[in-house]
């Protein structure tokens, strides 16, 4: 058997997977046991096995690892910053920054002021790491990602031909989980090589057949006017009509989040429950370069989606495109930052929900189906670790939402902000989004505002899909 599929069934890298690949060498499975189920149980219980004639040297080597590799509590967490404005933090998304800073492997963070709770890391939260990388400090949704696209056509378009804008959109653009379009798409990002993880290669032919197809949850695709502030953006201030979408790597994606964040529970049997969803995966081992790899092709996978759903929709309306702009969230970088311990060095940057904001580089941060969004630039800001908001984020939960809120309410206010809603549930109306305003203004030290977007013509998943973001 491979060291590779030793570690899955729980068995750490080195002296113990030598120990078993001896044990099956010697003939193991002659012996009437199922050789996979004998390593998992002991894996699973190595105490038990101690006076096993077979496999007492695996259990004492597998113990002495756990043993040498057994979790120690920082003293305190690694320095993080909070930036909350006038509004209070989710106290469960507070908790889960200062687990994921209590980690040996982290060495800063940050939580921007959209924050909510989600799996290990809070959704707008920031974490660098020393040669580690936390599939679940990435997300589940791998590489989710904004595109926004100005297109050649009148602003006034979004009255006079709504009609067909919204025709466009419920044509070319298709949502939900399994989502797929009835003739294959094409794009570069089929080219690459999908063979970097077991998982990429066995679903090449689904991500092929979701290509250009959006999630469910908070993931959309809205015309909106673009109202420029700042000609640095790419076009002279005024009005434009703009295409936004908001999804990422769709089932593929989440495979390969739920298959890695597995991995690394199983490699950090030592962690404590309130941090196992933190599990890490070193940079120096095979398995953390696999991720690795594969969360970099989810990244051009996602991309790709959204040059497809920004193509078709072009195409439909035979239409140039004047301005682009996107950017991941939901990923994981190499960067080289100054440290709150005055060092600079190289670090791995998860922005789980929270967008790229270095120095210059522009990002795009939504509001909601009826509020405003907005295209930015960053400062560059090093407490932040370079980073800002991705969104308005959430104040109330789906289960909340679907229990106090109601249409009557959501569509009087979409009437008033003009916009037209093609579908979407319940969970994703405007009651149950921050106010995107005060989240801007809690980090005017992290981005300056160069253009708003707002929407007028939406479209996300029909009601009753399970959310994907």
């Amino acid at each position: 058997m491979k060291t590779k599929q030793l570690v899955k069934l729980g068995i750490p890298a080195g002296p113990c997977t030598e120990e078993a690949q001896r044990l099956v060498a010697a003939g193991l499975t002659k012996a009437g046991v199922d050789v996979v189920d004998a390593l998992r149980r002991v894996a699973d219980a190595p105490g038990e096995f101690l006076q096993d004639e077979r496999f007492a040297t695996l259990a004492a080597a597998i113990l002495a690892e756990r043993e040498a590799h057994a979790f120690t509590p920082r003293d305190a967490p690694a320095p993080y910053q909070v930036w909350s404005g006038d509004h209070d933090m989710e106290p469960r998304a507070l908790d889960q920054m200062r687990n994921a800073c209590s980690l040996p492997v982290s060495v800063a963070g940050a939580l921007m002021p959209d924050a909510h709770t989600g799996y290990g890391l809070p959704i707008g939260g920031v974490l660098a790491t020393d040669n580690a990388v936390i599939p679940y400090a990435v997300g589940v949704d791998i590489a989710c990602r904004m595109k926004l696209t100005v297109l050649d056509l009148p602003v006034d378009w979004l009255d006079t031909m709504q009609e067909r804008l919204a025709a466009v959109l419920t044509r070319e653009t298709r949502f939900g989980v399994g989502a797929t379009h009835s003739r294959k798409q094409q794009h570069d990002v089929l080219d690459a090589d999908w063979t970097v993880s077991p998982i990429t290669q066995r679903l090449k032919d689904k991500a092929w057949a979701q290509l250009g197809t959006s999630g469910s949850g908070n993931h959309f695709v809205e015309f909106g006017s673009l109202t420029v502030s700042d000609p640095s953006v790419g076009l002279p201030v005024g009005q434009y009509l703009a295409l936004l979408s908001h999804s990422g790597s769709r089932g593929t994606g989440a495979e390969v989040a739920g298959h890695y964040s597995k991995l690394a529970r199983k490699l950090h049997p030592e962690l404590p429950t309130s941090l196992a969803e933190l599990s890490w995966l070193g940079l120096d081992t095979e398995e953390g370069q696999e991720y690795w790899a594969a969360m970099e092709l989810m990244g051009q996978y996602a991309a790709a989606n959204h040059a497809v759903i920004h193509r078709l929709v072009a195409r439909a309306l035979d239409v140039e495109v004047r301005l682009d702009i996107e950017n991941h969230h939901n990923f994981a970088w190499r960067e080289r930052h100054q440290l709150p311990d005055g060092t600079e060095r190289e670090v791995v940057v998860h922005r789980k929900g929270a967008t790229p904001a270095g120095e210059g580089v522009l990002g795009i941060i939504p509001g909601s189906m009826a509020t405003p969004g907005y295209v930015v630039r960053g400062k560059g800001s090093a407490a932040s670790l370079r980073s800002a908001a991705h969104g308005a984020g959430r104040c109330m939960s789906r289960t909340a939402a679907r229990a106090t809120c109601s249409w009557d309410e959501a569509n009087a206010f979409l009437r008033d902000r003009r916009v037209t809603l093609l579908s979407a549930g319940l969970d994703e109306v405007p009651m149950v989004y921050k106010d995107i305003d005060a989240v801007m203004a809690a980090q005017q030290d992290l981005v300056d505002v160069l253009a708003r977007f707002d929407p007028r013509v939406v479209r996300m998943a029909e009601s009753g899909e399970r959310p994907e973001d």
